[in-house]
């Protein structure tokens, strides 16, 4: 497995760095204008300057979190317990991420998110369980301000002050979702450097992302002007939402397409390090794979929807919940009591990966055609709802660390749950196959990176 994992990384490499030189040949006129402006190009770059040492920072808890509780010899059921903290942290932040950005202000927002990430690495130092707790809270919190926080103000500072052209953002995020991938990769194998060949331990990629926060606090500190925006309550934002899906059976299929596979992929970011650490794969490289293939999986979806292919977002929808469908049928029996097969499972995920790179974009892209945009805030709040009730209940009640088939178990009710979001995709298919709306213009791209 150790040499494996560094093969298919390399290999994984190579084809994302060839599919990304082919999008270079495809540019619009519209990023040739951009990338002409030298004052939109100095905006940018001190945008990237700060943004991606936060990225980076974020991606580095990734490889060994599980390792890391692991080492502090807490049970699997208590590991269990602690990522459920953080799912109903998370759905918390996203309640109150929007009020409260709106009312610090973006600037002050995002440099409260770098402290809290920091809190929460600090905290992993500690093996005291309710610290890690905290820990774990903590990170769930700030999740929720990364992208809120720091694109709002990029969008904001885009618009208002600088009047910059509109169809610029597109040319914005589409670098930041390239860079992404890089950086994701990158922070895999910085992990591995410092937790294995380093021999410093899993806490040392956590020890690591803390000066990176710092130095993009620095940089949004000096840099950066602040800017405020419309705060909106949480009640009148989840009504709105609420009013949408009942309105919406449209809205209501693609909320459960989303909750039933992103509770699929929050469950597989619990099992993966369980399944392929006994088996002396290195969990840095293996997450740095993981990430290649996503970000592959990215752009597999530019080329599909480009002017040559022309593929819908639906079609792309369908095939990511069917490839991930048969990894989850794959894994039920590489992952059997005594018969493990950790190169097929290593496989599998990396076919999970390559699947989210496309599902993600394809999401985002349906989302923003079917839900009006001043009701996606309370809407996506909806639909996190069952999400992390489903991922967390998963982990919950049908892990039993006391008997080796619980994993096998675990992934069959993953590809049961997934064989419902495809039915649900059917559900949603047959009444938007019609829809102009929900078709893409050859000439328009989603945006997207690895998420894990």
């Amino acid at each position: 497995m150790l040499v494996f994992a560094y093969l298919v990384l390399l290999g994984l490499l190579a084809l994302w760095v060839v599919l990304e030189f082919s999008a270079c040949h495809s540019k619009t006129s519209t990023t040739s204008s951009a990338l002409g402006n030298p004052a939109f190009k100095k905006f940018q770059h001190g945008f990237f300057r700060a943004y991606f040492p936060a990225l980076a920072a974020d991606w580095l808890q990734g490889p060994y979190l599980y390792k890391l509780y692991q080492h502090y010899n807490f049970l699997e059921g208590q590991i269990a317990i602690i990522y459920v903290c953080g799912f109903g942290a998370t759905v918390l932040s996203g309640l109150v991420s929007g009020p409260l950005t709106g009312r610090l202000g973006r600037r002050k927002s995002v440099i409260l998110f770098c402290l809290l990430l920091s809190a929460c690495y600090l905290c992993k130092l500690s093996q005291d369980y309710f610290v890690l707790l905290t820990s774990r809270v903590l990170g769930g919190f700030s999740s929720g301000l990364l992208f809120s926080s720091f694109e709002s103000w990029y969008a904001h500072e885009h618009a208002e002050r600088h009047d910059f052209p509109a169809e610029w953002l597109s040319h914005t995020f589409s670098q930041v979702a390239t860079w992404n991938g890089g950086i994701s990769i990158l922070a895999g194998i910085a992990a591995n450097v410092c937790a294995e060949w380093l021999g410093l331990g899993p806490a040392s990629p956590s020890v690591l992302a803390v000066p990176l926060l710092g130095l993009a606090i620095v940089l949004v500190f000096r840099e950066w002007d602040e800017n405020q925006g419309q705060s909106v309550g949480i009640a009148r934002g989840c009504g709105d939402g609420l009013r949408c899906l009942l309105r919406d059976r449209r809205v209501v299929l693609l909320g459960a397409i989303q909750a039933l596979f992103e509770s699929v992929v929050y469950i597989f970011i619990f099992l993966w390090t369980p399944v392929l650490d006994p088996h002396n794969t290195p969990l840095g490289i293996a997450f740095s794979g993981f990430m290649a293939a996503s970000a592959t999986g990215s752009s597999l979806y530019r080329l599909a929807t480009s002017k040559k292919y022309h593929l819908q977002p639906m079609h792309i929808l369908c095939l990511s919940v069917l490839m991930v469908f048969f990894s989850l049928f794959m894994l039920t029996f590489s992952t059997g009591p005594g018969q493990e097969r950790p190169t097929e499972s290593f496989l599998a995920f990396l076919l999970i990966e390559l699947a989210c790179g496309l599902y993600f974009p394809a999401m985002s892209f349906l989302r923003r055609r079917l839900i009006p945009e001043k009701e996606q805030t309370g809407v996506l709040n909806w639909f996190r709802v069952p999400l992390n009730l489903l991922a967390g209940l998963g982990l919950l009640v049908l892990h039993d660390s006391d008997y080796q088939s619980g994993t096998r178990n675990m992934f069959s009710l993953c590809a049961v749950t997934m064989l419902l979001a495809l039915l649900s995709v059917v559900g949603l298919f047959s009444m938007v196959r019609n829809d102009p709306d929900l078709r893409m213009p050859s000439s328009e791209t989603e945006p997207s990176g690895p998420e894990m």
